[in-house]
């Protein structure tokens, strides 16, 4: 078995919990992960809660809010100005080119709906895959910091592997219908083991077959 096979079924073994789809708002989870970009749970959450209280989180009721208005219920998120021009932006195209309605691209496969989503203001690769993911339930396990790291300490990506490449080696490690799992999973994994700083390797699970504790100890 191959590293990164072995890794995440270490790591499905040893976290309880499997995650279910439910029923979802493509364009409100679109919205929400657009706040979530580099701010904390909590900031965006309550972003979120103050957008939907004031405005209301529809494609109707952002393209026909002022920019002044969305940016101020979003300011707890941060970069509030530029996210306020980037949801009305996304909220006027939404309505242009789908009838407020972007459910249908989620149903396209994979790589159109990917390339489709990408076409619109603020969505990025993983802002993509991650609406993909658990709203669509595409087989594709979105990359944030933390993968990033865990991956290449594992060397299961070269160390200057970009975005797709690591969203590919995980992709292909994963075992059929857990990729949800194994997305949520690695982040709590880097966020109470693997840790970009002092990381707990004497009590890690993975131990036996990561190099960066020797390479570590080496440099």
């Amino acid at each position: 078995m191959e590293r990164g096979e072995e890794a995440l079924g270490r790591l499905l073994s040893n976290y309880e919990g499997r995650w279910q789809k439910r029923a979802r708002d493509s364009f409100r989870s679109l919205v929400r992960i657009i706040l979530s970009q580099n701010t904390s749970y909590k900031n965006e959450a309550m972003a979120y809660k103050q957008l939907e209280a004031t405005i209301g989180i529809t494609p109707s009721n952002l393209a026909n809010a002022s920019v002044e208005k969305i940016a101020d219920a979003i300011r707890p998120a941060g970069m509030f100005n530029l996210r306020g021009r980037t949801l009305k932006a996304l909220a006027e195209v939404i309505i242009e080119r789908y009838g407020g309605e972007i459910g249908p691209v989620l149903e396209k496969p994979y790589v159109d709906a990917r390339e489709e989503l990408m076409g619109l203001p603020g969505v990025g690769p993983k802002t993509a895959d991650v609406l993909l993911m658990f709203d669509a339930g595409k087989e594709v396990i979105p990359v944030d910091r933390h993968i990033f790291r865990i991956t290449k300490r594992l060397r299961l990506v070269p160390e200057k592997a970009i975005y797709d490449d690591v969203r590919l080696a995980l992709q292909k490690a994963a075992p059929s219908g857990r990729h949800i799992d194994v997305h949520i999973l690695l982040i709590r994994f880097g966020r109470e083991v693997c840790r970009a700083r002092k990381p707990r390797c004497h009590e890690c699970f993975l131990l036996d077959i990561c190099p960066y504790p020797k390479e570590n100890k080496a440099s």
